[in-house]
């Protein structure tokens, strides 16, 4: 692994994210309804837990979810979803001759996606915290910022997995990205604690990175409320979570491969309507 062959590929993850970052400014409008349209439902689940008099802890685990669903948003439509899309447009041909790795293109894909869901998820936090008057007890900075991480990469790992499988199952991307979508709100807990699931429920949930993720945050941000919601402990769940980024950052090495492999054996990788 020569220097400029790791140089070739740092420009391409760049040139990749370059887009995805210019475009969180395209068009400003788009910036409201990103940031607004996301509270509406956070406001349902916030308003139906007054109703039913939960613990005012409830409020801020719905505010936390809600911004933590605009990363699995964008893991399914920007990052799973966007081979097969680029190979619909006439671009998937430009990667494949592209002189670098094909992670390197996923990783300029991801860490792209990444800032601008940011962005984004931070605005639904911010305003969420202010309208809805919540009031968090932060317990351990450096934590939050590990856990934060490792979820991050965990699922962009997974992201970039789901890319080439995406582009393998053809147009049935569009509808397994619909199907992952609520399912996997109800699975993750993105808007109750996980914990109410049952153990093996929960467990079984685990896979999903960002459900995990979202419980140490709880945990962090709620530190008194830990032994009755959290699922498991923090650093056991830092744990996995480091555990599934180097599990799902392999497996996409490997269905990276398997999609190259395939396409040179049938030919019709790059063929639109494949």
């Amino acid at each position: 692994m020569s220097e400029s062959w790791i140089i070739q590929n740092l420009r391409a993850v760049r040139g990749r994210a370059y887009p995805r970052i210019l475009g969180a400014q395209r068009e400003p409008s788009w910036i409201f309804f990103d940031v607004v349209l996301p509270l509406l439902g956070v406001a349902a689940y916030v308003y139906v837990y007054k109703f039913m008099n939960a613990p005012s802890e409830f409020v801020g685990f719905v505010i936390l979810g809600g911004a933590m669903a605009a990363f699995w948003l964008n893991i399914l439509w920007s990052m799973a979803s966007q081979l097969y899309w680029e190979k619909e447009t006439g671009n998937l041909s430009l990667y494949l001759i592209a002189p670098v790795s094909r992670l390197s293109i996923l990783a300029g894909m991801a860490v792209g996606g990444l800032f601008f869901t940011t962005l984004r998820a931070s605005s639904t936090l911010i305003i969420g915290i202010v309208v809805f008057n919540v009031t968090l007890s932060l317990s351990s900075p450096i934590m939050l910022i590990a856990v934060f991480t490792v979820t991050m990469i965990a699922l962009y790992g997974m992201g970039m997995m789901f890319a080439s499988l995406y582009l393998l199952f053809g147009r049935e991307a569009y509808h397994l990205s619909s199907l992952m979508t609520e399912p996997i709100y109800l699975a993750s807990g993105l808007y109750f604690p996980v914990k109410a699931l049952g153990y093996w429920a929960a467990a079984g949930a685990s896979i999903i990175p960002i459900t995990l993720g979202l419980d140490g945050l709880r945990q962090l941000f709620y530190p008194s409320t830990s032994a009755e919601y959290g699922f498991l402990p923090v650093e056991l769940e830092l744990v996995i979570l480091a555990g599934l980024s180097v599990l799902f950052l392999f497996l996409s090495k490997l269905s990276l491969d398997y999609m190259e492999k395939l396409g040179k054996t049938t030919g019709r990788l790059t063929l639109r309507w494949q």
